[in-house]
């Protein structure tokens, strides 16, 4: 597509004005399982390039509140939030004009934990050994739903650096993009466990990723540390990986064939699972292409992004092309 296609593109979806920018995200979620929903908050750092009393961003589905800004000289004010539900935005009204520099937006909110998979989400399985239906949950936000799980610019050219953190149940894992930073009780609760993981690359927000669960996982290393794909792209792009982990986990009920979250690739279980014994070399080399397709995405998409969704057959175009030497390489 020619650039005035892509022009038409994002004025027919009224995109977000580049006027205010998100730098940091520092969130945090709590899911509650028996009851599909999940409350969070939101610290969102921005640059405030021209003077406005207001600030736009996505969310829908979700109920906000407790909107506070803070300046770098600490003034703070609370914001009346509109909703423009048809748009899947919010507006966040201030009394005072925000001049020209850095601020901090505080947000909290609550949402359903969905069965639609999409946004935040829940997945279930049966229990191997009692059959009991076990729950949990995970994300899906490309292209554009991560709005339906946390306020954001959910836009992939507002790139940013995330902080997450995930309250879980103590007998439930929770995986993120990143490695685990920390992991203790929360709140002298001892049914209840807050994990904290390292800050991500800057990224679009379709990437951010988290899934609580009941996993098993299996733990394979190269002399790089690291499965034999990503030190193969590494070499041939001459760009190291920059996350320290490559999770690949495959989710009971998954609407795609697989989603490369950077650090966390998410797949239906069809499309990453094989079995030893019985699975046919057809389905062994299926699930060796969808993988190297989805680590392909962790330079092409990831590190290196459209700027509007209409350019997106690049990064599916450059994937598809390099995944198969990768399996042939490798």
């Amino acid at each position: 597509m020619n650039g005035h296609n892509s022009e038409e593109s994002k004025l027919l979806f009224q995109c977000l004005p580049k006027t205010i920018v998100p730098t940091h995200y520092d969130l945090t979620i709590q899911p509650h399982l028996d009851k599909f929903t999940f409350n969070g908050n939101v610290n969102i750092h921005l640059q405030v390039k021209e003077s406005t009393s207001s600030i736009v961003l996505y969310a829908t589905e979700l109920e906000v509140d407790n909107a506070k800004l803070k300046s770098i000289s600490n003034d703070e004010q609370t914001g009346k939030i509109d909703y423009d539900k048809e748009g899947e935005r919010i507006t966040v009204n201030f009394d005072k004009t925000l001049e020209t520099g850095d601020y901090e937006l505080a947000l909290k909110f609550v949402g359903e934990i969905n069965n639609r998979m999409c946004g935040f989400y829940r997945t279930k399985h049966t229990a191997s050994d009692s059959n009991d239906v076990r729950y949990g949950a995970s994300t899906q936000f490309e292209p554009a739903d991560c709005r339906r799980a946390f306020p954001c610019w959910d836009e992939p050219n507002f790139k940013a650096t995330f902080d997450i953190t995930l309250i879980t149940p103590k007998n439930l894992r929770a995986i993120s993009n990143m490695p685990i930073k920390s992991e203790d009780e929360y709140n002298n609760d001892k049914d209840w466990k807050i994990t904290k993981f390292d800050r991500t690359p800057i990224m679009s927000t379709y990437l951010v990723a988290y899934v609580v669960g009941d996993y098993d996982y299996v733990e394979i290393k190269d002399s790089n540390g690291v499965t034999k794909v990503l030190p193969f792209y590494a070499d041939y792009f001459n760009i190291k990986y920059p996350i320290a982990k490559a999770d690949q986990i495959a989710i009971p009920d998954f609407a795609m064939g697989a989603m490369e979250n950077w650090g966390l690739v998410t797949y239906r279980e069809t499309a990453l699972l094989i079995d030893p014994k019985f699975s046919s070399l057809d389905t062994r080399q299926r699930v060796a292409i969808v993988v190297a397709h989805e680590l392909a995405h962790q330079w092409f998409g990831n590190l290196v992004t459209m700027d509007w969704w209409t350019d997106l057959w690049l990064n599916e175009g450059f994937a598809t092309w390099i995944e198969y030497l990768a399996v042939d390489k490798c």
